[in-house]
């Protein structure tokens, strides 16, 4: 994994820290679990050897989500929503734990099982 695949990697688990995103986590001796981030501030953190989130395709929205998607971002912009926009949008697919920004492509994260989500 290169440094920018590292510091993406890094960005993006920090903005989903506040929706409980499951990671797969791998240590030196090949054991795995699936954890939240948060749940890894009780681990040795040296000794994990790979973190990958588990992440919706955005092809994996539902109506319900695409219709609320472009609500948000079809709305009247003025210039401090324009500026907020970005955010807004990204905090909408952190929530949902959508990828948005390619890292199930990059190999940097894993598509989620279809109900891995569903009771939050």
């Amino acid at each position: 994994m290169t440094q920018e695949e590292k510091q993406l990697l890094l960005k993006d688990l920090s903005a989903r820290l506040p929706y409980n995103v499951k990671c797969r986590v791998i240590w030196d001796d090949t054991s795995d679990r699936i954890l939240t981030p948060v749940e890894l501030f009780g681990f040795e953190m040296n000794a994990i050897s790979e973190i990958k989130p588990y992440l919706r395709p955005m092809s994996s929205m539902t109506e319900e989500e695409k219709q609320e998607y472009y609500d948000l971002t079809h709305q009247e912009n003025d210039d401090i929503w324009a500026k907020c926009l970005f955010d807004k949008m990204a905090d909408f697919c952190n929530e949902r734990h959508l990828d948005y920004r390619g890292l199930i492509e990059k190999g940097l994260a894993l598509e989620a099982p279809e109900d891995m989500y569903k009771t939050e």
